[in-house]
């Protein structure tokens, strides 16, 4: 056998592996669950590169990352955490940005139980309504203001229910524990559309902008792997999967 072909063979292996064996080790806003699992499967089979995925409380991460958990890229759900970090120096510099923004809808899983006119809501017709922490969530601090500016605070406020963060908010309404309550829009929408229960998606002028940031954290300052996976976000083909969710994106 001559010796060329063998060795082009041979480097053509090599070229198609990864060039980093690790994964990248990222955590992630619990609103942003599933189209980050789309996301990461779609970075991971265009690249061959491996992500390996945790979800939570946002505010959970930040005190986690502040004590030296070993992740290497944050991507939270709002915009003040990231910005404490980069205070603390705990990110790479100017790393910071906004990749996605963020949509608030009243959701039941029973068909019909919510309308347009949010007779439901406004009559009080229900016995439990969920909502994220409002003091620990920007999806909760967001659905406590929809309510006050609908004048609906102090009538509600006996039956709230609060989850700890936005995924245990919408367990309690699928699960039946609430008949209706405040969820992430990515969390009831794919492809476009709300396929199941009934619910109102809260016009934008009712809350504040809900602007999720991700940083580059210092542990992935030297991670190749880090450094692609948050170029594959801002790129058009990831943008296009983050709106199809239901976030507009900067």
């Amino acid at each position: 056998m001559q010796l060329l072909p063998v060795i082009c063979l041979v480097l053509s292996g090599l070229l198609a592996r990864p060039l980093w064996a690790d994964p990248v080790r990222i955590a992630v806003a619990s609103n942003f669950t599933l189209p980050m699992k789309q996301l990461v499967a779609d970075y991971e089979k265009t690249t061959g590169n491996k992500v390996s995925m945790s979800f939570g409380s946002s505010g959970k991460f930040y005190a986690q990352i502040m004590n030296g958990a070993p992740f290497q890229v944050f991507f939270s759900a709002d915009q003040a955490k990231p910005q404490a970090l980069e205070r603390a120096n705990m990110i790479v510099p100017n790393s910071r940005f906004t990749y996605a923004i963020g949509a608030l809808a009243l959701w039941s899983a029973q068909p019909g139980f919510i309308d347009t006119q949010l007779y439901t809501l406004r009559q009080g017709n229900f016995r439990k309504i969920a909502l994220a922490n409002p003091k620990l969530a920007p999806y909760g601090a967001a659905a406590a203001e929809v309510l006050a500016k609908l004048n609906l605070v102090d009538a509600t406020r006996a039956k709230w229910v609060q989850g700890e963060n936005i995924a245990q908010t919408y367990q309690f309404v699928s699960t039946g524990n609430a008949e209706l309550g405040f969820v992430a829009l990515s969390q009831i929408m794919s492809h476009g559309n709300v396929d199941r229960g009934s619910s109102w998606v809260v016009p934008a002028e009712l809350y504040q902008p809900i602007k999720q940031d991700a940083v580059l954290l210092n542990n992935g300052a030297h991670s190749p792997g880090a450094q692609a996976l948050l170029a594959f976000i801002r790129s058009e083909q990831a943008r296009s999967v983050i709106e199809s969710y239901g976030y507009q994106t900067p």
